[in-house]
């Protein structure tokens, strides 16, 4: 499998996929029919002209799916796929809605690149549970792609000993869905992203990441470390007992 997935969009101070654009077109095929899931925004027009602007200059030629009436077409003649951020509930509603969700999985698994940003990491994952979002609607189930076998974390923050918020953090949150569920989860921090190549998995971007897993500490994940067990973990989910 090929992925690239980015644990944000826009990095503070810079433009849409800036940080990021030199990976995004090494990764993606020359002068590639980049097929765009818009779905996770409201306006799907403004969206995919906001990706078409940033990726213009590479080369790539952006599609948005829902451009022509028919996603699955989109999907089949594209080079490569790209689903982006928002809300990940919505965008995952729409993937059911559409088919899209079991025509990507199959795309991916035969060989397109893709590449997602937030709520489209948090797609590639097995299931929905370790998102930051608010469940705007009712997706008919939490199962995203499962392109990969454990759960991601995009936007992880890490605590702030200085904050009076008292609401949980990240790494509570996190803390207690390894309470009920027994997977490796991966935070991403902003600027970092996961690439996967065929059996390897690599930490790359700005910044380390961070995994969890049930029962131990977390541990710190520099920039250029292999992930590649995590693509041979076991999932168990809602394994409290």
């Amino acid at each position: 499998m090929n992925l690239l997935l980015l644990s944000n969009s826009t990095q503070h101070g810079r433009g849409y996929l800036e940080h990021a654009v030199d990976t995004v077109a090494g990764f993606l095929p020359a002068n590639a029919r980049l097929a765009f899931v818009p779905y996770a925004l409201a306006d799907h027009d403004a969206y995919t002209a906001k990706v078409r602007g940033a990726l213009e200059g590479a080369g790539i030629d952006v599609r948005g799916v829902h451009e022509g009436g028919d996603p699955l077409a989109q999907l089949a003649s594209a080079d490569a796929v790209f689903i982006g951020g928002g809300n990940s509930f919505r965008l995952l509603s729409a993937l059911y809605r559409t088919g899209l969700r079991d025509a990507v999985i199959k795309a991916v698994r035969d060989g397109l690149p893709y590449m997602g940003a937030s709520a489209g990491t948090n797609m590639a994952a097995p299931t929905l549970r370790t998102t930051n979002d608010m469940p705007i609607v009712q997706p008919p189930s939490f199962e995203t792609l499962g392109l990969v076998p454990f759960q991601i974390n995009p936007h992880y923050l890490d605590p702030d000993p200085a904050s009076t918020h008292k609401g949980e953090t990240r790494e509570e949150r996190l803390t207690e869905f390894l309470e009920e569920n027994d997977v490796p989860v991966l935070g991403l921090r902003e600027g970092s992203w996961l690439r996967v190549a065929g059996e390897r998995a690599t930490v790359e971007g700005g910044r380390p990441a961070r995994l969890f897993r049930r029962g131990g500490t977390p541990r710190e994940l520099e920039v250029g470390t292999d992930v590649s067990e995590l693509l041979y973990s076991k999932p168990r989910f809602d394994a409290s007992s």
